[in-house]
């Protein structure tokens, strides 16, 4: 695990090759956003954007995509993984924003995790980008970079993660450190073929030090 010492000084690396990371799901209002988010699950980034500069443009508000049948908003999003489950979860959380906050979206966060298809990453993504509340939400690139450089263990769930970095980030830095992690994740500490050769991080990342470390040595039998 890192020190405090470390933590500050891989924040301000991250800080330093990321100062304008943002929220790369385009979106004109907390309501576009919150669907762009739903639809992302196991999905990149860049075909949500894809399939949203039309759905957006199709369906304005809750009782737009209550107005069609769900087969027909199913075509609509067919290029996003999990298609027939998002869309009954859209017409699903757009019913009860019609029935329970007058076609509007709700700013809580215990009020969001609460409509369908909303989990807590997307609740944390939609109260720090829509409505200015430090949060940090944790996919796959802020959970993977996060333990390779030692901000959580390898064994912690999504949930410790996030905990992990509320406690090493100051809270006025939590929604703009979750996009430099989501960048550095995504566009330089990748998956499959991280560039550890270019990496500032190297000295405390661990799949530097496991993906760097000499074979072991046979020993030859007498």
């Amino acid at each position: 695990m890192l020190t405090k010492v470390q933590s500050k000084q891989v924040l301000e690396t991250l800080g330093a090759m990321y100062p304008d990371a943002y929220c790369e799901l385009n979106h004109e209002n907390p309501f576009e956003l919150t669907i762009a988010v739903l639809l992302s699950a196991q999905c990149t980034d860049e075909t949500v954007n894809k399939v949203t500069a039309s759905l957006f443009q199709k369906y304005k508000k809750p009782e737009d995509y209550l107005s069609v049948p769900l087969e027909e908003l199913e075509q609509d999003i067919r290029r996003i993984g999990l298609f027939r489950t998002k869309a009954k979860n859209i017409q699903a959380l757009c019913r009860i924003l019609l029935e329970k906050y007058g076609g509007e979206l709700p700013q809580k966060h215990e009020q969001l995790v609460e409509l369908p298809g909303v989990g807590r990453k997307t609740a944390n993504v939609v109260v720090s980008n829509a409505f200015g509340v430090p949060a940090i939400a944790v996919d796959t690139h802020v959970e993977r970079v996060s333990k390779r450089l030692g901000f959580a263990k390898e064994t912690d769930t999504v949930l410790e993660v996030e905990k992990r970095l509320m406690k090493a980030v100051p809270k006025e830095d939590w929604t703009q450190t979750h996009h430099r992690l989501i960048f550095f994740g995504r566009y330089h500490c990748k998956a499959q073929n991280p560039n550890c050769t270019v990496c500032p991080l190297t000295e405390v990342c661990r799949e530097y030090k496991r993906r760097m470390k000499p074979p072991r040595k046979r020993k030859d039998k007498v």
